[in-house]
Order: structure tokens, then C-alpha cells, then sequence
């Protein structure tokens, strides 16, 4: 990694933390991902889209306790920016409750959540 590149990412938050691995960004997200947390997410999912050709971009809610309407939608946005950009998203996602609310607003078509960043990652490049 550049000094250019690594300052795309930002210093690690309770609620997120930016990585690079196998030439993807991976931005990890945990806690309760809501408006209160957005503050501590934004800025990790503004600079993922902001990398370089190829740009694949690994959503990882591993960690994540809760997701909102509100912390959807951040990742609905999230992704656009990434897609406007020619690039791919892939989710890492096994949390029960939070597999249940993307099945039922039929974000689970749209990320295609796999249980591990290997599958993730294996699946996108």
C-alpha cells in the first residue's frame, strides 16, 4: 500500500474499521448500527468508494448487535457510490435477526450475504 492509499483510511471507530485484503477494502462494521452510531460508519463508507480500479468493497456485519432501517439505508448508499464508480460490493453477514430484517426488505438480493470474508472474497474476484 501507498502512502496515497492508506490515507483513504480512517482511524477505526467503535462502530467501523477499514482494512485492506487481497486487493479489497473491507470495511468492518459492529455494534448497533443505527443514527446514533452513522457518526463513527460515515466516514469508513465514504472513503471505501474512493479507492482506486479495481474497486471491490467487502461489507462485514460480523460483528454487528443491531441494524436499523437507518443503518440500511447507510449501506444501501454505501453501495451506489461504489456501483456509480464501476465498482462491486459483496456482505459478510450471519446475525439471525439481522438476515431476517435483509430477507425482509429484500436487501438480501441485493448483497447477497455470505458467512465468511474468504467466501466474500472468493466469490467477488
Amino acid at each position: 500500500m501507498n502512502d496515497e492509499s492508506s490515507s483513504l483510511i480512517p482511524v477505526p471507530t467503535p462502530y467501523a474499521r477499514t482494512y485492506r485484503v487481497r486487493q479489497a477494502t473491507v470495511v468492518e462494521i459492529a455494534g448497533e448500527i443505527d443514527l446514533g452510531s452513522a457518526h463513527g460508519i460515515h466516514p469508513h463508507l465514504d472513503a471505501a468508494a474512493l479507492w482506486p480500479p479495481p474497486l471491490l468493497v467487502v461489507f462485514d456485519l460480523g460483528p454487528v448487535e443491531f441494524i436499523d432501517c437507518y443503518g440500511l439505508a447507510l449501506l444501501v448508499r454505501a453501495r451506489r457510490r461504489v456501483l456509480d464508480r464501476g465498482g462491486r460490493t459483496a456482505m459478510v453477514c450471519t446475525h439471525p435477526p439481522t438476515r431476517r430484517l435483509l430477507a425482509m426488505t429484500g436487501l438480501d438480493g441485493v448483497f447477497r450475504p455470505l458467512p465468511t470474508l474468504d467466501a466474500a472474497l472468493d466469490a467477488e474476484l
